[in-house]
C-alpha cells in the first residue's frame, strides 16, 4: 500500500501479546488509525493472544 488512500478503513490486528504486537498497533496509530473498542485477550495454552480493532476516520 503506497498511500493513505489505499488503506482499508477497518482492520483487526492479532498476535501474541509482545513488543512486536505493540509496535504494529503503534504503527497503525501513526498512519491515522484509531482504536475501536477494547482489545480482546485469550490464552492458547502457551501464550497470551490479543486482538485489537482499528478504524481510520474519513478525511
Amino acid at each position: 500500500m503506497s498511500d493513505d488512500g489505499e488503506l482499508p478503513r477497518y482492520r483487526v490486528l492479532t498476535g501474541p501479546d509482545d513488543e512486536s504486537f505493540c509496535r504494529r498497533v503503534s504503527a497503525a496509530l501513526d498512519l491515522g488509525y484509531e482504536l475501536h473498542g477494547s482489545p480482546s485477550v485469550t490464552f492458547n495454552g502457551r501464550q497470551v493472544i490479543v486482538a485489537q480493532a482499528l478504524i481510520r476516520p474519513r478525511s
